[in-house]
């Protein structure tokens, strides 16, 4: 194997796994066994937090023994995201406090008898060596060459940190990777974006429609509470799934689409509404525009065409949009997240958007809410330098990319793709980038390439084995961080603080942006001793105080002014260029796109590949959960789900571990074990996303599963906003280890 400059090193002992702990350490077992008797609540001290182990933020307590261990999590009654209810994830969130393959240290990368390993560093070491580095891109290259990628709350730490140097060059896989076709579909349709937690009314709902959305499986917490509330009510669930996920179970139409084909599904349903006249003609005459010609675009569309494109009949296409109608304005058809498929996403989220304005949605009781949060003022600072360029310029070929495309951050990083504008180095914070961007090779090649890589994590992921600096954070449980804003039907604002003090030598995000600041000369930026002062000074502009929010954990208000929904009396203004719901988009027309959604057939998977389908586990974040030692006990592997027919074919047995070898020749490192299932089609697999590990120190995760990253090496790139579609990947099953088959 030929040796780069920056060598992949596993973190071996060094700040990591079993060799540094020490007498704090406590046995897991310890903790909630048998070992450690409960105590009554009033013997715990119970702290205000918001769950970090997934973006929905849910207010908890964390509650605290006299001896300044965390025994328990508990959602916080008052709070709407929740309702006092933590879901799996949630409660096992103090496994991230205890699992002790944590980082413990800074670690800095230097070379040793010709060989590049890892040295514990001191924190003053680690810093100086970070600020250094970027005194020197910023002299040598501009401050715009040095780019943060990152995700979640350390992210927006260090964003503010790169504001004030001078580099907007940030970006965030969510975008690119997760939900920006959907947002900029909604946005240039009803002139704003879905939200995040997304404003759908499901408990008021009569009729729920899910495309490759399995809520109950990505258990986004109210949303489960509220569709679970709303399947007691009797709800008519519609699910458009090429698997039978755990919704599609309590559906009353489960239509197994073929994959690729949704939009065919999406325009045919359209057809149907408009042509049976069906749709809201009171609600789409007064509010959208563009209604003429969408009904002129959809003429040819009818549910006999979409048949052998979708393998849906057309009665059930005919069935399922009347029983959207019945239910409207209370029907949602549901924008959902990661929606980065087959390059045309953007398009196929309009569709979405378009049929829910036919069906009067948007804005009514059972549909979409106008949602609302509080106005938090930004701490006191100075203006923010302005750059010379930033990640939208290295994205300026994407007209409606309104975020920082990650793969273009990535690919300006490597000089022979790079002509004007080039990444001389990264920070990588709070995103394990070699699992949740794909074409792996790529990014080794621009990691390769750069002066310099610092990694923040808790954690020994994959991405800290490429680092030239490591630099360990402490779990949110350890950690003041920004307030939690949330947009919802009800302003509400909740607070994190530290239920426990650090362990280890780890660090809270904010302080490690605040030193660096320091060091580069921006102590203006970074006004304050310590977080708690920022927080303090917020909450006493929203009317409220430290203490008060230390005593109630989440405080909610009330709306200040728009109605929860549509005055149907007044005339509603969209923040589009009209005014008005936009069903034909004159703004994607003038960018040379298509003003409505148009099918185009995707490829098929070739003879003896299946197409492969990944998904999430209500148990588990992505790839950052698989090593927490409580959740890694509800789910520490993946396993294939694979038709029978097709299992019978290949000769497969239940159990079976397989090697996955996709259409580019890339082969699973670790293999996967057979799950034979009605429950997915014939022509595809499909796999819990996240697993796979191939690094030693995160013990519980290390080698099991397979990880559906690796596999995938083609991208169907979003031409409207830069999304890398993700499904357009096949592979085959290989039942002997490939490497035995190399070696004979």
């Amino acid at each position: 194997m030929e040796t780069t400059r920056r060598d992949f090193i596993k973190i071996s002992s060094l700040g990591a796994g079993g060799v540094a702990l020490t007498s704090t350490t406590i046995p897991l077992s310890g903790i909630f066994g048998k070992k450690k008797p409960a105590l009554d609540d009033e013997k715990l001290t119970k702290i205000p937090t918001y769950c970090d182990i997934c973006f929905w933020k849910c207010a908890a307590w964390a509650f605290v023994d006299a001896t300044g261990k965390i025994r328990k999590l508990e959602g916080n009654k008052n709070d709407l995201l929740d309702r006092g209810r933590l879901c799996p994830r949630g409660t096992g969130g103090i496994g991230a406090y205890y699992d002790d393959d944590r980082l413990k240290t800074p670690l800095v990368r230097i070379e040793e008898d010709g060989e590049q390993v890892f040295k514990e560093a001191s924190w003053e070491e680690a810093l100086d060596l970070v600020a250094n580095k970027m005194k020197e891109i910023k002299e040598k290259h501009g401050p715009e060459s040095f780019a943060l990628l990152k995700h979640g709350s350390p992210g927006k730490h260090f964003a503010h940190l790169f504001q004030a140097y001078g580099s907007n060059t940030i970006a965030e896989p969510a975008f690119a990777q997760c939900r920006g076709p959907r947002d900029v579909g909604f946005k240039l349709t009803f002139g704003k974006p879905p939200g995040s937690p997304e404003n759908t009314d499901l408990r008021d709902a009569k009729c729920i429609v899910l495309i490759g959305s399995h809520i109950g499986e990505n258990m986004h917490n109210s949303q489960v509470q509220e569709l679970s509330d709303a399947i007691d009510k009797g709800v008519s669930i519609i699910t458009v799934d090429p698997r039978l996920s755990t919704v599609a179970n309590k559906s009353k139409f489960w239509l197994p689409i073929r994959p690729s084909t949704d939009m065919a599904l999406l325009l045919s349903w359209m057809h149907v509404l408009i042509y049976e006249e069906l749709y809201d003609k009171e609600y789409v005459e007064k509010n959208t525009t563009g209604f003429e010609e969408l009904k002129k675009h959809v003429r040819q569309f009818t549910p006999e065409w979409a048949y052998p494109i979708t393998d849906i009949k057309p009665e059930m296409i005919r069935k399922s949009a009347r029983e959207m109608a019945i239910s409207a304005p209370s029907t949602i058809v549901h924008p959902g997240r990661h929606v980065v498929w087959y390059g045309d996403d953007t398009q196929r989220s309009r569709a979405i958007a378009i049929l829910n304005a036919l069906l009067g949605s948007w804005g009514r009781r059972g549909g979409f809410y106008f949602s609302e949060k509080m106005r938090i003022p930004k701490y006191p600072q100075p203006p923010y330098p302005k750059p010379k360029w930033d990640a939208h310029t290295l994205s300026h070929h994407f007209p409606f990319a309104n975020h920082g495309v990650t793969g273009d951050v990535i690919k300006a990083s490597l000089i022979e793709k790079t002509k004007e504008h080039h990444v001389k180095a990264w920070m990588v914070a709070g995103t394990n980038l070699t699992k949740s961007v794909p074409e792996r090779a790529v990014i080794e090649s621009a990691i390769n390439e750069l002066e310099f890589l610092v990694v923040v994590d808790t954690m020994p992921m994959e991405i800290t084995g490429y680092a030239d600096v490591i630099l360990p954070e402490c779990t949110y449980l350890e950690r003041y961080d920004q307030l939690r804003n949330s947009s919802w039907r009800t302003p509400s604002v909740a607070l994190r603080m530290p239920a426990v003090k650090p362990k280890y030598q780890s660090k809270p995000a904010w302080w490690m942006a605040k030193q660096l600041g320091e060091r580069l000369g921006l102590q203006d930026y970074f006004d304050y001793e310590d977080y708690e002062e920022v927080i303090k000074w917020q909450l006493e502009h929203v009317g409220t105080s430290l203490e008060e929010m230390k005593h109630l954990g989440v405080k909610n208000y009330d709306r200040r002014s728009k109605n929860l929904y549509m005055d149907e009396k007044a005339t509603q203004k969209f923040k589009t260029p009209s005014g008005k719901i936009e069903l034909y988009s004159q703004k994607l027309k003038d960018a040379g796109f298509e003003p409505f959604p148009v099918y185009k057939e995707h490829e098929r998977p070739p003879k003896n590949y299946l197409r492969m389908i990944y998904g999430r586990a209500p148990m588990h974040t992505f790839s950052k959960t698989v090593n927490n030692p409580y959740l890694n006990e509800l789910k520490n592997e993946n396993l294939l789900w694979i038709n029978p027919r097709v299992a019978k074919k290949w000769n497969l047995h239940y159990g079976q571990k397989v090697w996955l070898k996709n259409q580019d020749g890339v082969i699973s490192t670790f293999p996967i074990k057979v799950r034979m299932t009605e429950r997915i089609r014939w022509d595809s697999i499909y796999m819990v996303h996240g697993f796979g590990h191939n690094n030693k120190n995160l013990t519980r995760a290390y080698s099991k599963g397979a990880s559906d990253t690796k596999l995938i090496s083609k991208i169907l790139t979003d031409p409207i906003m830069g999304g890398t579609g993700l499904r357009g990947n096949f592979v085959t099953i290989l039942t002997e280890e490939p490497t035995k088959n190399i070696e004979s």
